[in-house]
């Protein structure tokens, strides 16, 4: 017999329920082991799937797994922006755009309907406003509900708190709201709760910070054991993000079978109590950005003389430099020095010391030490 599953209310608004743990579709294997992965989820009742058209081949992989019956199990939500990408060069934010990108998805998926369509990567007010306009991305939407292709609306979203709680009040539209969210990035706690109280569902991005959870960080490590007495940081990160009850489901990305096995099994074991929480985050807060001195992305220390963009690379510092994972800090800068993304910065070696950006950050970063660092420590080159 099939184990069965927990499910919650996917908020009040859509009406729907959904399982604390659902299927992010960005990072999926080849075809071959994508297809019974994805079944393999769906069987264990990870029944949400998060895919978007900018996800290479993602919404092809996921529409063949949803056959042999597979597709009436779930809950399937796809979402598409030009900012993020152009499909083609005449891609905008209007309505017959939307509904175009809304048709092809649904041609990619091989659906008849899609469950959810979202706009995705809400990012700042300019964006929002281009898109719930009059004759915008929403009326697209919009027009693709009333003829029976979507069933649901939502929005991805990594813009401020303020405003994402404006749009809360704004958007009587909106079922659903992707964020991010994990023990090390608390950013949108708030909105998060005022969206599950306007009874919108709360979705939750990078539960593992991105997989730094799975990083051997003795800063981490050392918070997590401090207060627990237990070594496993994934765990860690989502025992805690049950325990928050405004959270209705966590997107999982999925590249082979223990992702699935391991998750469930966390979320399977009791919720943090009260005092664990309070300890924790005291612990995590230690080590957040904030209260580390580092880089909190504010981009006050831009624009840079010569073109170097340095929020970037006071991330890679922050990694290696406090939370000492050198790997992942290494990708980071190595991304940054790539060629293929030279046009996004120039070359931090080219720093010419004038200290501008310096006098400007709210951190009080000693910047042109910590390029020189990152310098010493991954070189010129990826």
């Amino acid at each position: 017999m099939q184990k069965q599953t927990r499910v919650v209310d996917f908020g009040k608004r859509s009406g729907l329920k959904v399982h604390p743990v659902s299927i992010g579709g960005m990072r999926l294997p080849d075809e071959e082991q994508a297809i019974p992965l994805l079944r393999q989820a769906i069987d264990a009742g990870m029944i949400y799937i998060d895919t978007s058209r900018g996800y290479p081949d993602s919404e092809i992989k996921i529409g063949k797994a949803l056959k042999n019956g597979y597709r009436e199990k779930v809950i399937l939500s796809t979402k598409w922006c030009p900012w993020n990408l152009k499909v083609e060069p005449t891609d905008d934010t209007s309505a017959e755009c939307t509904y175009k990108r809304i048709t092809e998805s649904m041609r990619r998926l091989d659906v008849e309907c899609l469950d959810f369509y979202q706009l995705w990567s809400i990012n700042n007010e300019e964006q929002y406003h281009q898109a719930t306009q009059k004759g915008g991305m929403l009326d697209g939407i919009f027009k693709a509900m009333k003829e029976g292709l979507v069933k649901h609306v939502g929005f991805t979203t990594h813009d401020t708190p303020e405003n994402i709680s404006r749009y809360i009040d704004q958007a009587d539209w909106c079922e659903a709201i992707l964020f991010t969210y994990n023990m090390l990035d608390r950013t949108y706690e708030d909105v998060i709760a005022k969206a599950h109280e306007k009874g919108i569902a709360t979705i939750v991005m990078n539960p593992i910070a991105g997989g730094l959870f799975t990083q051997d960080s003795p800063p981490i490590k050392n918070a997590i054991k401090k207060t627990l007495g237990v070594d496993d940081s994934v765990e860690a990160a989502h025992r805690w993000l049950k325990t928050n009850k405004n959270i209705d489901t966590i997107v999982c990305g999925i590249n082979k079978p223990s992702d699935i096995t391991s998750t469930i099994e966390n979320y399977e074991k009791p919720v943090f109590t009260a005092e664990q929480m309070k300890h924790l985050n005291a612990e995590f807060a230690k080590i957040s950005k904030q209260n580390t001195g580092f880089c909190v992305n504010c981009g006050y220390c831009l624009p840079c003389p010569v073109g170097i963009n340095i929020p970037p690379f006071m991330q890679a510092a922050y990694f290696s430099e406090f939370l000492k994972i050198d790997n992942q800090a290494g990708e980071m800068y190595g991304w940054q020095m790539n060629p293929v993304n030279a046009s996004k910065s120039a070359d931090p070696c080219k720093c010419a010391e004038c200290g501008k950006c310096e006098q400007k950050c709210t951190q009080k970063i000693k910047i042109i030490q910590m390029l020189k660092t990152l310098k010493s420590k991954f070189g010129q080159s990826p």
